[in-house]
């Protein structure tokens, strides 16, 4: 396994705005939410209680998910009416167009303040064009954002973190906070350049350590997994969290 490409939290927002990437240790990330840094392992029970995702065209029964929209204006979150969540076939050629509705995120998880600090001080690390151009508007705008819990399990054999393959997600920005590996081999995250030729392999083992994206200019996956031998209970858990500007992505279809 190739060892991710850790950036240091004062290095994070410069790094975002250079290369479109950064992967921050779990210690930066408890960091970045005090003071309720020690209580992020307090919402990790509640992957134990997701919801099969019915919407898998391969077939499989591998992916567990909950799926909850928020709004971020004013260093204030809110959480959003329940609401399907929607990506166009551009970015998901694979489960694109379809209007997929999901289990919320347990309200327990959604109020408790490490997860509204968590989810409110991510954009601090990014950088939009418009910001970096001192626009006190855009500084202003709200961000929607949608959290997917999810769990990537071996029960069939085989897992599939990224069943379309090699994407983006239509947004602005994504992280991809891993939460736990439980006996298994393979799940390592693929970065590339959407113009350009530089890419990186790692896999994110520790809890709570994340990668941030600029989704405009990298594309993602993460590889099949597999149980180790004679486990039980194999899989992968990870929290995805999407941000965007201009309202929820097909906001204007729903």
């Amino acid at each position: 396994m190739f060892t991710p490409p850790y950036t240091p939290l004062q290095s994070a927002l410069a790094l975002m705005q250079q290369r479109g990437y950064v992967v921050l240790a779990a210690a930066d990330v408890r960091a970045l939410v005090e003071p309720y840094g020690e209580q992020l392992h307090q919402l990790e029970p509640s992957w134990d209680d997701l919801k099969i995702d019915n919407y898998l065209k391969d077939g499989g029964r591998y992916r567990k998910r909950r799926h909850s929209s928020y709004v971020l204006e004013a260093e204030k979150i809110k959480q959003a009416q329940h609401r399907a969540h929607w990506q166009p076939l551009e970015y998901n050629a694979l489960h694109g167009g379809m209007h997929r509705w999901f289990e919320p995120i347990d309200s327990v998880i959604s109020e408790h303040p490490a997860w509204q600090k968590l989810i409110a001080a991510l954009p601090q690390l990014f950088v939009t064009t418009e910001a970096k151009k001192g626009s006190a508007a855009a500084q202003n705008q709200p961000w929607y954002i949608e959290a997917h819990q999810f769990r990537i399990d071996t029960e069939g054999g085989v897992g599939r973190p990224t069943p379309e393959g090699a994407h983006r997600d239509g947004v602005d920005f994504v992280a991809v906070f891993m939460i736990q590996r439980q006996s298994i081999k393979g799940g390592e995250t693929r970065i590339f350049e959407t113009e350009g030729t530089n890419g990186q392999r790692f896999t994110l083992t520790e809890p709570w350590s994340v990668l941030l994206l600029d989704d405009a200019r990298m594309i993602h996956e993460t590889t099949t997994i597999q149980p180790l031998v004679d486990a039980q209970n194999a899989h992968r858990d990870t929290l995805v969290v999407t941000y965007r500007r201009n309202g929820f992505i097909g906001t204007d279809t729903q």
